[in-house]
C-alpha cells in the first residue's frame, strides 16, 4: 500500500513540474486582406484569425455569434477601419476601451487618402489597390503590434515581396495603351489603383456598396463606353453581377460591341484554389484579368 502512495505522489509531482503549453495570443482581422498579412509576419506563439471569408462584402458585414465570440475572446483586434467595417464601427470603438484594436487607416497620412464625396467627408477605405499604401498601413499595425509584445519575424520579407508586386503591377499596366487603360467596374473600390497605376477608373456605384444605382446610372455607363470605345467592363467577386450585366445589355441594345473582362476580386479575397486567396494572388489575379481584357 505504502508503494502505492509513493508511486502515486511521484506522478503527481511530475504532472505539478511539467509546464503547460503557453496559450497563443489570439489576433482577430476584419478582413482577409489583413488577415493574410498578418499570418505572414507572426511568429507560432500567435494565431491569427480573419471573421471576412471570401465573397463576403465588408460594407455590408453584420457580424454572427461566431465573429461576436471571437471578437471577444481576441487580445488584439485589426480592422482596416475609415468606415470599411460599416456595421462594425460601433462595436469596434466599444471593444477598444477594454482591448487593443488597431485601425491600418490610422496609418496613412491625410494627404494620401482620396475620397468619395467632393465635401471629403468620406473617405475611401479600399487601401489596399495601391500595393506602396498597403503597406505604409502595415507599417503601422506592425509597429503597433510590436508594442503590445507581438513579434513579426517574417516583415521584413513579406515587406519585399510586396515591394517588388508593386513593382510588377506597374509593369503591368504601363504595357497597356494609355487610350485603353479604362477600368468599369461595379461600385468604385478602384481608385486608389488608379491614382497609383495611371488609369482611369470609373464604377457604376459609389465608394459603398450601400448605395444603389438606378437606370440613369447604366445609361451613363453605356454612353461611356460608347464615346470611348471601351472593350471591356468587369464584375467583382462580392457584389451581384447584375448591375454589369445590366450595362452590358444596355450596351448590346445599340450594337456596342463590349464583354465582361473578368470577375475581379475587389472587397475580399477568393476561395481556396482560386489563386486569389492570399493578397498577394489576389492582386496578381486582377492585374492579369484587367490587362488581359484591355490589351
Amino acid at each position: 500500500m505504502l508503494k502505492h502512495i509513493v508511486f502515486l505522489g511521484l506522478i503527481l509531482m511530475g504532472c505539478q513540474a511539467a509546464d503547460p503549453k503557453p496559450e497563443k495570443v489570439k489576433i482577430v482581422c476584419t478582413t482577409g486582406m489583413i488577415g493574410d498579412a498578418l499570418a505572414n509576419v507572426v511568429d507560432t506563439t500567435v494565431q491569427v484569425v480573419s471573421l471576412m471569408g471570401p465573397g463576403t462584402d465588408p460594407h455590408l458585414f453584420k457580424p454572427t455569434k461566431s465573429s461576436l465570440d471571437h471578437l471577444s475572446s481576441a487580445d488584439i483586434i485589426v480592422a482596416n477601419g475609415l468606415h470599411l467595417e460599416g456595421r462594425m464601427q460601433d462595436i469596434l470603438e466599444k471593444i477598444g476601451r477594454t482591448k487593443p484594436v488597431i485601425f491600418l487607416g490610422e496609418g496613412i497620412e491625410e494627404q494620401f487618402l482620396l475620397y468619395g464625396d467632393e465635401a471629403k467627408q468620406i473617405p475611401d477605405p479600399h487601401l489596399w489597390f495601391d500595393v506602396e499604401l498597403w503597406v505604409n498601413g502595415l507599417d503601422y499595425v506592425v509597429e503597433a503590434l510590436n508594442k503590445e509584445s507581438i513579434s513579426t519575424p517574417g516583415y521584413a520579407s513579406y515587406k519585399d515581396d510586396l515591394n517588388n508586386l508593386d513593382t510588377w503591377v506597374g509593369e503591368e499596366i504601363s504595357g497597356v495603351s494609355e487610350e485603353n487603360r479604362v477600368l468599369l467596374t461595379a461600385h468604385d473600390a478602384f481608385a486608389y489603383f488608379g491614382e497609383a497605376y495611371g488609369i482611369e477608373v470609373i464604377g457604376l456605384q459609389g465608394i459603398s456598396t450601400v448605395a444603389e444605382y438606378g437606370i440613369r446610372d447604366v445609361t451613363n455607363m453605356v454612353d461611356l463606353i460608347e464615346a470611348q470605345g471601351i472593350k471591356a467592363v468587369f464584375v467583382e467577386s462580392s457584389i451581384s453581377s447584375r448591375s454589369i450585366e445590366a450595362v452590358v445589355a444596355g450596351a448590346q441594345k445599340r450594337n456596342i460591341d463590349v464583354s465582361i473582362g473578368g470577375t475581379l476580386y475587389s472587397d475580399a479575397l477568393g476561395p481556396r484554389g482560386s489563386g486569389a486567396e492570399s493578397y498577394i494572388g489576389m492582386v496578381q489575379h486582377n492585374v492579369n484579368t484587367i490587362v488581359n481584357a484591355l490589351r
